[in-house]
């Protein structure tokens, strides 16, 4: 189970209880992410975007300028940042109080963001695999590091696909790093199962439905991504633009199995499912089965 003290993130001074369930916010400043509709043009539809953020419920803003989709075309530290600044800009001068997480695989595009604009997270797709300076990077920032489980790069997830056993493999992968991490001093620490990266279409649903058993060993928190990914829209015969009802269902099986961040392109429906989910969640039983007697009042 979740020990209490890895349910706050410190946020750059706030304190994000992770107790209930919270909604990050993706904003995509690249002309190539899979969701087209999430991508954004210019300050006005940056705005528009945080200021829906906003409006329904998000707590974080994943900011992210290098698609991760797979066979995705390699990108520059330098064009990375470039696209990222104005979007960190805006957020640090105009939205200060909402937290921004950066969505980077590079040490140096992690300390860029943290010491120019305040970044108050940072949200690692390789786990640190593509860069040996992330870890220590992240320990002298003191900021909380999204640990996501991905095999190779981008460019070769889809080839490495073969596990022993699933779970127990991500295990694994997550106790070693998280110690490295602990080693070095860093704390706040989310992990990120990683939906759709080094993983085949069934072995996500594995994954989804295996979930709980993460949450057994590992007390940091579960961050799920899979706002409209190809594992709901391949499986539907649908566009990722058709794809919101198949999200909003599997974030129902994720928040039941331990989710305590869902990122999403579409925040109101998220916090919708959070909201639902908490209802229920007190009535739920916690033994292993239901006993039922049936008294025999009369002939019948």
């Amino acid at each position: 189970m979740y020990r209490p003290d890895h349910l706050t993130l410190n946020l750059s001074g706030q304190l994000l209880s992770l107790e209930r369930a919270v909604v990050m916010g993706i904003i995509n400043v690249t002309p190539d992410s899979f969701y087209s509709t999430s991508r954004i043009a210019g300050e006005q539809e940056l705005r528009t975007r945080i200021d829906t953020l906003l409006r329904e419920g998000a707590s974080i803003a994943d900011l992210g300028a290098y698609s991760s989709r797979p066979g995705a075309e390699e990108v520059s530290a330098q064009e990375e940042m470039r696209r990222l600044a104005p979007a960190l800009r805006i957020l640090r001068d105009e939205y200060p109080a909402l937290p921004v997480s950066v969505d980077t695989f590079r040490a140096d595009v992690a300390r860029w963001a943290v010491q120019e604009y305040g970044v108050a997270m940072i949200n690692d797709i390789s786990g640190g695999a593509l860069d040996p300076q992330m870890y220590p990077t992240i320990a002298e920032l003191q900021v909380p590091y999204i640990l996501m489980h991905m095999r190779g790069t981008p460019q070769t997830m889809g080839e490495q696909t073969d596990y022993q056993d699933l779970i127990l493999d991500l295990i694994d992968y997550f106790i070693q790093r998280v110690g490295q991490l602990t080693e070095l001093g860093v704390h706040d620490i989310v992990l990120d199962p990683g939906f759709g990266f080094s993983k085949t279409l069934e072995q996500n649903y594995e994954l989804l439905a295996r979930m709980s058993d993460l949450g057994t060993v590992l007390p940091q928190p579960l961050l799920v991504g899979i706002s409209r990914k190809s594992m709901i829209y391949r499986l539907l015969d649908q566009t990722p633009e058709e794809a919101l009802n198949g999200t909003s269902i599997l974030h129902a099986f994720a928040l039941e199995r331990g989710a305590k961040i869902l990122r999403v392109h579409d925040v109101a429906p998220a916090v919708e499912a959070i909201h639902l989910y908490e209802a229920m969640h007190p009535y739920e039983r916690r033994d292993e089965a239901l006993y039922y007697t049936q008294t025999n009042t009369g002939d019948h």
